[in-house]
């Protein structure tokens, strides 16, 4: 497993925060066309938020596919009442477990549009909500042009193959070629638990209906400024993606960091972990550099819009929400 590239850790300056209601919470829009529309008075309609900061000639849109509440016996390592008394320490308790969101990453350079994951589509929890998201840009889906699959749980390529369909059909896709190879691989599948097979389906009707599937090796950069980071463990081909540009970067990590248990506790795990000693040492190794640099970090399933840093605290390390203050 490869060692994590200095590069990946250079600090990045977030820049500016817009969009509608958060599942729960309230962000002011940027202009009207995309603020809380009225049904009755006092009565809002949910919107699809959105979070954008630059990075160098990027801009990084934050979007959401959604949520669902993941059980608190998801979380081996940890007893279930243990998990549940931390998310009640953090106030993220609710009552069928820890609240998930499914943030995906649109980068945008002026050139390309690289939508990083594609969601859930609706296969788990409330999701499905991406098109929307990307439709209050402006956007339809056959205007992106690549799509990074971290890895292949159905919670991050669902939307690719919604319907049967190639929902994406201009964009090539990038995975990782140890993730292609697990996922489609039928004695994999027979011998998973049930609660694996659809992604197993779904990788199959990835591969099936993405001609222009790209299954790559290791780190490399997919376009001028944004590179592939090998974050193997949750699943065999984990990956990351870094933005850099002008000095300034953002790593997502995808399933590196959980909610509630993650970064003070990296012998906490996820139940659709694949190699759980692998997760752990990747994380070992992450978190403290990762507060050490101050890096500035996109997760999939971190509280709406999933950016923050890895700190540490009194020698403890817990996750600091980014600054999304405008700032010279």
């Amino acid at each position: 497993m490869s060692q994590i590239s200095r590069r990946a850790f250079a600090g990045a300056l977030p820049l500016g925060l817009l969009g509608g209601s958060i599942l729960g919470g309230s962000l002011l829009s940027s202009s009207p066309a995309h603020a809380a529309k009225q049904v009755s008075a006092g009565t809002p309609v949910a919107v699809s938020p959105f979070a954008q900061i630059r990075i160098g000639r990027f801009t990084v849109t934050a979007l959401t596919d959604g949520y669902a509440d993941m059980p608190y016996d998801y979380f081996p390592g940890r007893s279930a009442p243990e998990v549940e008394k931390a998310a009640k320490a953090q106030f993220t308790a609710r009552p069928s477990g820890v609240r998930f969101l499914f943030n995906q990453y649109l980068i945008e350079d002026g050139q390309r549009r690289i939508l990083i994951d594609a969601g859930a589509a609706g296969s788990i929890g409330q999701t499905g909500q991406l098109p929307q998201a990307l439709a209050a840009l402006g956007l339809k889906p056959d205007q992106i042009d690549a799509v990074i699959v971290t890895h292949m749980h159905q919670d991050h390529m669902g939307g690719l193959v919604l319907g049967g369909r190639n929902n994406y059909p201009g964009a090539e896709i990038y995975i990782d070629r140890r993730d292609v190879t697990h996922w489609t691989d039928p004695a994999k599948r027979n011998g998973a638990p049930d609660f694996l097979q659809p992604s197993f389906k779904m990788a199959e009707e990835v591969v099936r209906l993405y001609p222009r599937l790209q299954a790559i090796d290791g780190e490399r950069e997919i376009s001028p400024g944004v590179s592939i980071v090998d974050l193997t463990g949750h699943t065999p081909g984990h990956i990351g993606v870094r933005i850099e540009d002008g000095g300034k970067s953002l790593i997502m990590v995808s399933d590196m960091i959980f909610p509630v248990v993650h970064p003070a506790a990296t012998d906490v795990f996820f139940l659709f972990e694949q190699d759980r000693a692998a997760a752990q040492a990747m994380r070992d190794r992450f978190f403290p550099r990762a507060a050490s640099e101050g890096a500035l970090i996109a997760a999939t399933h971190m509280p709406f819009p999933g950016l923050g840093r890895v700190v540490s605290d009194r020698g403890e390390l817990r996750w600091q929400v980014a600054d999304w203050a405008l700032q010279d």
